[in-house]
């Protein structure tokens, strides 16, 4: 802003009008930038724009209406498997592939420590074709390597993009103790643009592993996914993380510290289950989170599923529901019959349970602690998520059904039904809960489950359903169906 002139008794002209003035100063000001753009030695500049800039800037950054690439769905045939095995436990672990595999199908190769012995040869096509690592000592950091065995891991990552498969999108990379739901994969790498670079998958059921290593890290028991260029760009770069990181003594880690070193951080997915603990995980497995189930990994760490059977009984048990139905296996569904207070809660394809009263899905979708962490002397907080204590108080404590069978039957309209049976596992041991209005679920033997297909979790929202059953009679009948307006409020 401009100040009016200031007048002293020894000034005999007139002062300028104030405007004038103003103009007068504009005017000096500009010719004074004219000067300097013009005549000032651009020698003396120590830096300069680059005259590519701005074709530069609209390269990286193509105009907003420029047409997508367009491809068609991602399929099974894009995802190629890496998975680590030891000829060790091989025969042990063999069950927990063969159960997901399939033959001239999915693409992937086993990688092993050492060749098969002659007792596995010739090799069956009911597992995936074998590669025996590279041999690794020739990187410089190997002197400096604290755990040779999971360099071998982590390597297995660029000896399977160097088998040169066609046509890839994505790659998964497991254990040989893990099973994996590929029809849940390909559901769920559809959701993402394998063009870019993606680093799928999740982290540790348990604080304390995650603390040890990274909250931000894909555990590879449980399996992951890194789409093609990323792949691609970590298999040129994995050599030298390694000669970086020989301090490192967990595969992992090691992948997930040269990912960050690329700028890519990890997309977590929590249908991949490390499973971190010991003992009965049945409480974890009836209340699964609200994602299609990716994997099961510490197969042998664990209690067998399903209490009546052994780990490899337990796991082909499970399919069979998976094979009709994958992307509802092991969804939870918590429906109410108000006139016996019961309150029912079914993961399917795996369990049922029955309270005798009333309990919010709030509290219903916390899984029951049935489980024990992975380090037995580990302080709390020790899980990544919300758990309930199991109790013996009989209007806590729930009547507890295991998968029996599954049929497909068809209704007079031509719709699809799917029939899941469920049978007690043992009686509760209980008195009946004592809260008004409530009734004993002690007669209950069975629980069948009806459904439609779900065909893809995400389109189907979240189910409700009718409860039918007559005093008389041991079965209960749930019947699956879309929820009504306010429905889900428990």
């Amino acid at each position: 802003m401009c100040s009016p002139p200031i007048a002293t008794s020894s000034t005999k002209q007139k002062p300028l009008p104030l405007g004038a003035l103003c103009k007068a100063v504009a005017i000096s000001g500009v010719t004074l930038l004219f000067f300097y753009i013009f005549l000032f030695d651009k020698s003396s500049v120590n830096y300069q724009l680059p005259s590519n800039l701005f074709k530069t800037l609209e390269e990286s950054f193509p105009a907003a209406t420029s047409p997508l690439r367009s491809s068609p769905p991602t399929n099974l045939r894009h995802i190629v498997f890496g998975i680590v095995g030891s000829m060790n436990t091989w025969k042990a672990k063999r069950p927990y592939i063969e159960v997901w595999w399939r033959s001239n199908v999915t693409r992937g190769y086993l990688f092993l420590d050492r060749a098969p012995t002659p007792e596995f040869l010739p090799w069956p096509s009911s597992s995936p074709p074998f590669r025996v690592n590279e041999d690794f000592t020739r990187l410089k950091g190997y002197p400096q390597v604290r755990k040779l065995v999971q360099v071998r891991i982590v390597r297995t990552i660029l000896e399977t993009f160097r088998e040169g498969d066609k046509d890839v999108r994505w790659y998964v990379m497991a254990d040989d103790d893990t099973v994996l739901l590929v029809d849940n994969l390909v559901e769920v790498l559809e959701k993402y643009d394998h063009e870019k670079y993606h680093y799928i998958g999740m982290n540790s059921e348990c604080v304390k592993s995650n603390f040890d290593f990274s909250f931000n890290m894909a555990f590879g028991g449980a399996g992951y996914a890194l789409s093609y260029p990323l792949m691609a760009a970590v298999a040129t770069k994995l050599d030298g993380c390694i000669e970086r990181y020989p301090y490192i003594w967990v595969s992992d880690f090691m992948l997930q510290s040269c990912l960050a070193d690329l700028g890519v951080a990890l997309t977590q997915e929590k249908g991949f289950h490390q499973i971190d603990l010991h003992g009965d995980i049945s409480g974890l497995l009836s209340s699964h989170p609200e994602s299609p189930f990716l994997s099961l990994h510490h197969l042998d760490t664990i209690n067998p599923i399903f209490p009546s059977m052994n780990r490899s009984e337990s796991i082909n048990h499970l399919m069979k529901s998976a094979k009709v139905d994958h992307s509802r296996l092991l969804q939870q569904t918590i429906c109410y019959h108000r006139p016996s207070n019961w309150s029912f809660s079914i993961s399917w394809g795996y369990s049922a349970h029955i309270y005798e009263t009333i309990i919010p899905r709030s509290i219903l979708r916390r899984p029951l602690e049935t489980f024990r962490p992975w380090v037995h002397n580990a302080r709390a907080p020790l899980y990544m998520f919300n758990t309930r204590w199991p109790s013996n108080n009989p209007c806590e404590a729930p009547h507890v059904f295991f998968f029996e069978s599954i049929y497909q039957n068809n209704t007079i309209e031509g719709r699809q039904i799917v029939t899941t049976t469920y049978s007690r596992a043992s009686q509760r041991g209980l008195p009946p809960c004592s809260s008004s209005g409530n009734h004993s679920a002690d007669f209950i033997s069975k629980i069948q489950v009806q459904s439609l297909p779900a065909k893809r979790l995400e389109a189907r929202g979240i189910d409700c359903c009718d409860i039918v059953y007559e005093p008389d009679i041991n079965t209960a009948q749930v019947i699956y169906r879309a929820c009504m307006d306010g429905e889900i409020i428990a």
